[in-house]
């Protein structure tokens, strides 16, 4: 434990910064998830034949191991960010997808019929009515994708990707020296801490943007 904690106090800036980078790439990742995911949904979610297919395909990434899909994108897209952030995109896909559809499509009709017969058009029903509806579907999906790429991305090392899966994979390299074991995981238990304190915040984004009546 004393060396645990040496480990963390001598290397507490590349623990800030690592941990930053980790948060930064799941967040953004996760917001270009859901940006796509919305707009698939929108365009599917009145076709169960459409909403099918979507769903399949976005199932069907989650099916390739995530060093393999590395392994793909490198070539293409170089070490780094790139491939990083575009596996963890793909990967985030399908939870807020498959929810977005879900919460769209579980929208009373009688409620968007009221809504066309005030006069509201097809776009400001969407956006007015049943996306807020949706809101609380769609953030369910945004957790859970969350926390399927904060694993992930531990991984993405491999292709030199940002967060603490670097500090990981050196300290699993360096078994047998001193600081190899506190250095993984420290590593390890940050990303799980990190998942959680994400999760709390996703519950107060929910309370703060979710209307009470949704809610009750």
């Amino acid at each position: 434990m004393d060396t645990l904690w040496t480990f963390i106090v001598h290397r507490r800036h590349q623990l800030l910064v690592d941990s930053y980078l980790h948060v930064s790439a799941v967040v953004q990742s996760v917001l270009l998830a859901t940006v796509v995911s919305v707009l698939i949904g929108v365009l599917v979610y009145r076709s169960p034949f459409g909403s099918s297919i979507a769903s399949a395909l976005a199932g069907a990434v989650l099916t390739v191991p995530s060093f393999a899909l590395l392994g793909l994108l490198i070539p293409i897209l170089g070490l780094g960010v790139a491939p990083t952030i575009t596996a963890l995109v793909v990967y985030a896909l399908l939870p807020i997808l498959r929810n977005t559809i879900i919460g769209l499509a579980s929208v009373d009709p009688a409620v968007t019929d009221a809504a066309r017969g005030v006069g509201m058009n097809r776009l400001r029903v969407l956006a007015r009515i049943e996306l807020p509806l949706a809101w609380p579907a769609i953030l369910t999906g945004m957790r859970v994708s969350t926390q399927l790429i904060m694993g992930i991305l531990a991984l993405a090392a491999y292709a030199k990707g940002p967060g603490l899966g670097n500090l990981i994979f050196s300290g699993l390299a360096r078994l047998g020296s001193p600081n190899a074991v506190p250095q993984a995981l420290v590593g390890t238990l940050l990303v799980v801490v990190l998942a959680l304190a994400l999760d709390a915040i996703y519950v107060l984004i929910g309370r703060l943007t979710t209307s009470r009546g949704i809610r009750d």
